[in-house]
């Protein structure tokens, strides 16, 4: 899936980039699907991205960090069920085929090693923890004047 930006204010933030829709196509184009509803939280400790993927378990979803600390977000789904009416010796075959993958730039400050991902009744929840910065404590430092 190719990121398409349509719509680009005349000063866009990093967050506004991040948590855009118009980062997001809605519709898969291999197979006319409408894409699944991502959600995007903060809280002061991490971000959260939710994913709804209704009947999908987790070895149906591939999640990374990419060589250039994008996260990647993959769903893929087969499923083949065979019926046989014994009566008149008549096989139905019914495919079920879904693909989908979403690309989000990451925040600067998320800790990349420490990202968590569950599945819970259709739910991917990945979190993504903030670096906790440490400010050192003010010193007064004398200049010299000369």
């Amino acid at each position: 899936m190719t990121l398409v930006r349509r719509n680009q204010n005349w000063l866009p933030s990093f967050f506004n980039d991040f948590f855009d829709n118009d980062w997001m196509e809605r519709v898969n184009a291999y197979n006319n699907a409408t894409a699944p509803a991502i959600n995007v939280k903060e809280n002061k400790n991490a971000y959260i991205v939710e994913v709804a993927a209704p009947g999908m378990t987790k070895d149906d979803f591939q999640v990374h960090v990419d060589e250039d600390d994008n996260l990647v977000i993959s769903i893929e789904s087969k499923k083949e069920d065979k019926e046989e009416n014994k009566d008149t010796h008549y096989l139905r075959h019914e495919f079920s085929y879904a693909k989908f993958q979403q690309t989000m730039l990451l925040p600067d400050d998320v800790e990349t090693e420490k990202i968590d991902a569950k599945v819970e009744h259709g739910v991917l929840t990945i979190d993504l923890p903030k670096k906790v910065h440490v400010e050192e404590p003010k010193t007064k430092r004398p200049i010299c004047i000369k």
